[in-house]
């Protein structure tokens, strides 16, 4: 038994640890917290003083017993969770849950996972820092009780299955309002001039009119103005300048610049950064600090010198934008300069190189250039053409990095020809191109992130759960639509003639734009109506700074709490007395046909259009497209969708039907559902398509062999080809030539597969219904019906009794409301009974 225990958040990062100290050591990872509010209820005690109730989940509590033995039996135990609030609410909790003695216990933080910085760690050794658990405690419970209490009125005055939060719904709100702006832009066409131009040595270069022109005729006339003229330059500027590198990555900006660089979701971003940082490749990944010390520095200078030379080297520090850092004091940089890149995984090993990049750019010399403005005047008229260039001197940080921008238009400057004032210059053409204002660009994932951190809103940690969280709740989705065209004009002067043109652009894009659902934009009017301070931004931000005076030990968290309660919770309660159901709706307008109101709203099911007013017996009904939203659809798309479903007639004796369903269009044959390809209008669908559709489903469908008299089936899912056989899908690897399976092939996939899930299998209690399998990673999980649960490693699954297994089960198994509907109905049937007779 080793006489010293380390607790550290993750096996990944224990492995690496444990290289580094020697046999007194033992490291034992807590994987993550291993105690938390209870997810069934509210957890906190309003009543006194906000008390949160923290309690061991059924899936750590092996852990939590393994962890108390062995700490019990080690001299010293050593509480080495990450430097932030999240990491030393862990300490915590491990010090109440392990009940360990305070003197033989000791907190250390470390930057790095490097053998120098545990050891450093280990010789500085510090105690829990309260107002950092304070912060955490303070964030979790006021998140607690926002998402407690807000998200039942939702259910109530909206939909069931809704929740609220702090920062998502904050989120959510931008996104909306992005998109509301989009919508109520008023497209203006103007027309733009450039030039091309010849000196007299012979070199060409364009230049620009600064200004533009309203109308087709004021351009064509300023064409028909330059048949036969003279240019000249008329002044020309040459002034030196010079760009500097930027900061050190935070974990925003490293978001950020993954997502321009690397196009990699903020999510698996942070996923990567962690492995680098447990690999001891980087520095802790979760900062608000554009900070190196003084030894990066210093390592960082030496690999320019030996990399690019003297001249490339300038040391600078960086100063902090945001207010109340995370407490981690370092930016996100290698743990070694010398690693220009490494072996590993080519995702991580892409992110380690950026970050390798900004680290050691950030420490170089500007980059000198020399920057030429050129006018370029007439002889017949006062407009002056402009042209700008630029020139690179000297390299400088720009040998190894250049920051990108979420502007995609941004244009490079390029070098322009030499010159002299009052040279003449031959005009090669002009022209004036129609372009449209366009408004601003739907939020990526990179520039919400860059925009909550401008506001204060949320903490680099909270980043990546919260776009997860509102995308996943179906708030907000990613864009798919390829855009339409849009035809422009362009007039070209040429040897004193203008021709016309009629040109193409693709305009409306949101391909991977965060785009809000119907749902999305109706619980944001809901919240905003009736709890604006709670989506106010500055608010937001503002308990953002109360959090870091928390941490910084200047006010009490619970006091902080119940200002914030005391206006909070009866704003609840009002809302929910007197608030009006919200659904979204929109009248559209009046039903030729019938006459009667045609409107859009929020159903049980979905986005839906209805045909008569609310307390109509014989309303009708129809789902929203995919495609389609309350807040844009037209009433003569909204009537097309009561021309669904289609009867087509029948075909080999099955029944064909066009329709439009959750999911999308869809051809109905029989009992076999076709989806319609993306983009493709079922009300455009004629029987002889159909017919198309279904022919070449059932010839996809129609058995490749057979095995123990079961059909094979193959086909092409989002993880490759596969067979299907007996329900079961069995992928095929790469060793097999698909195209051309053979019966043995075939055999030899489904018994292989056959086997694997029996060799999944670790326990089995098949009158209960309850079976245990290996799972992903080397976890394991608890299947029983709809129920699944995940243990972590670290628990022996083979070795559960039944009665264990039944008591997780017990815990995670939903509060049945059933009894009290179906008592509701019995009583709603005798009266609406009752009401009948009366009537006759």
């Amino acid at each position: 038994m080793a006489k010293n225990l380390v607790i550290v958040e993750s096996p990944a990062k224990a492995k690496t640890i444990e290289k580094f100290l020697g046999a007194d050591f033992q490291v034992e990872s807590s994987y993550g917290h291993i105690a938390d509010l209870p997810s069934k209820e509210i957890g906190v005690d309003v009543e006194n003083g906000f008390k949160p109730r923290y309690e061991v989940s059924p899936d750590k509590k092996a852990l939590v017993s393994k962890l108390k033995t062995l700490s019990k039996n080690a001299e010293m135990v050593w509480l080495a969770s990450d430097e932030d609030r999240e990491g030393e609410a862990i300490s915590w909790h491990l010090a109440e849950e392990l009940k360990l003695d305070s003197k033989k216990t000791k907190r250390i933080v470390f930057h790095e996972i490097t053998k120098s910085a545990i050891l450093k760690a280990i010789d500085n050794p510090r105690e829990i820092d309260y107002n950092l658990v304070n912060a955490q405690q303070a964030r979790r419970v006021l998140d607690r009780l926002v998402g407690y209490e807000l998200s039942p009125v939702l259910w109530r005055k909206v939909k069931g299955g809704l929740s609220a939060g702090r920062v998502q719904s904050v989120a959510v709100r931008l996104i909306v309002e992005r998109e509301r702006e989009i919508q109520d832009f008023k497209s203006v066409a103007t027309y733009s001039i450039t030039a091309e131009f010849i000196n007299e040595a012979g070199k060409s270069f364009k230049a620009k009119l600064p200004k533009n022109f309203g109308t087709k005729k004021e351009a064509e006339d300023f064409l028909n103005k330059n048949a036969g003229s003279i240019y000249k330059v008329s002044d020309l500027e040459t002034k030196p300048t010079r760009k500097s590198p930027a900061a050190p990555f935070t974990t925003s900006t490293l978001q950020q610049e993954a997502a321009r660089k690397l196009y990699l979701p903020v999510g698996i971003t942070m996923q990567l950064a962690q492995r680098l940082y447990e690999a001891g490749l980087i520095t802790y990944m979760r900062t608000d600090s554009v900070n190196l010390s003084q030894e990066a520095m210093g390592a960082a200078k030496a690999e320019i010198i030996t990399s690019y030379g003297e001249q490339f080297s300038k040391p600078r520090t960086f100063a902090n934008k945001s207010k109340g850092a995370q407490e981690a004091h370092e930016a996100i940089r290698p743990t070694d300069m010398s690693r220009h890149t490494v072996n590993i995984d080519r995702d991580q090993a892409r992110l380690y190189e950026l970050i390798w990049k900004r680290t050691l750019a950030s420490q170089m010399s500007d980059a000198e250039l020399e920057r030429t403005n050129v006018k370029i005047e007439a002889n017949n008229h006062s407009e002056l053409f402009s042209a700008t260039g630029e020139v690179l001197l000297f390299e400088g940080f720009l040998k190894v990095y250049l920051e990108g921008h979420d502007d995609d238009e941004e244009e490079q400057e390029g070098m322009l020809p030499a010159m002299k004032v009052g040279e003449r210059l031959q005009n090669s053409y002009i022209t004036a191109t129609e372009r449209y204002s366009r408004p601003s660009a739907r939020y990526t994932e990179a520039s919400l992130v860059k925009k909550l951190e401008e506001l204060g809103i949320g903490r680099p940690s909270t980043y990546a759960p919260t776009i997860s969280t509102i995308i996943n709740r179906n708030y907000v989705e990613k864009g798919n639509l390829e855009g339409q065209e849009r035809n422009y004009t362009q007039l070209t002067l040429v040897s004193g003639k203008v021709s016309e043109k009629q040109l193409k652009e693709n305009t409306g894009s949101d391909k991977g734009k965060l785009v809000p659902t119907d749902i999305g934009i109706i619980v944001t009017d809901f919240l905003v109506k009736n709890f604006g301070n709670i989506l106010d931004y500055n608010f937001t931000a503002k308990v953002e700074q109360d959090f870091d005076e928390i941490a910084e030990g200047n006010v009490n968290w619970a006091k902080m709490m119940q200002e914030f309660y005391s206006h909070f919770h009866p704003n609840v309660k009002e809302v929910e007395a007197n608030a009006e159901r919200e659904s979204g709706e929109r009248i559209l307008g009046k039903d030729p046909k019938t006459g009667r109101q045609v409107s859009v709203r929020l159903g049980k099911f979905g986005p839906m259009a209805q045909i008569g007013e609310p307390e109509d017996d014989d309303k009708l009904f129809a789902s929203l497209r995919t495609e389609q939203n309350i807040g844009s659809i037209t009433l003569e798309e909204a009537l097309n969708l009561f021309l669904l479903p289609k009867n087509l007639g029948i075909y080999k004796g099955e029944e064909v039907e066009v329709n439009n369903g959750r999911f999308g269009p869809y051809v109905r044959f029989g009992k076999v559902f076709i989806s319609l390809p993306k983009g493709e209008d079922p009300l455009d669908v004629t029987m002889d398509r159909a017919k198309e559709l279904v022919d070449e489903k059932l010839k996809a469908d129609a058995p490749i062999a057979h095995y123990k008299n079961e059909g094979v089936q193959k086909g092409v899912g989002r993880f490759g080809p596969f067979i299907k056989w007996n329900g079961l899908f069995i992928n095929v690897s790469k060793k097999y030539n698909f195209d051309n399976l053979s019966q043995s092939d075939i055999e030899t996939l489904i018994e292989e597969k056959l086997q694997k899930d029996i060799d999944k299998v670790l326990q089995n209690w098949p009158e209960e219904g309850i079976v245990i399998e290996k799972a992903r990673w080397g976890r394991s999980v608890i299947t029983k019906g709809k129920i699944k649960i995940e243990l972590s490693k670290d628990v022996d699954a083979a070795s559960l009794t039944l009665a264990q297994v039944q008591e997780m089960i017990e815990k995670k198994t939903p509060k049945k409301a059933v009894k009290k509907t179906v008592a509701k109905t019995i009583v709603k049937k005798p009266a609406a009974k009752k009401t009948a007779a009366k009537k006759k």
